[in-house]
């Protein structure tokens, strides 16, 4: 069980086509700080029918969208 686990089925129920977090939300939904290490854990995403897409430093937030 990875510490993103409870953010991965958030993002896995969501019945959008794509969905845009901040940062922000995501620490508060994961219940951890957002860190380098979410880049690794990033590809169990795709357990949940979804992908990590565009990541903007600038604007802190992550891009989520459903894999076809």
């Amino acid at each position: 069980m990875s510490k993103y686990n409870i953010l991965w089925e958030y993002i896995g129920k969501t019945e959008d086509l794509s969905r845009t977090l901040t940062f922000k939300e995501i620490e508060e939904i994961a219940g951890v700080p957002l860190d380098h290490s979410f880049l690794r854990y990033k590809k169990e995403l795709a357990d949940y029918g979804w992908q990590v897409g565009k990541i903007s430093m600038k604007e802190q937030t992550v891009l989520f969208h459903k894999i076809d």
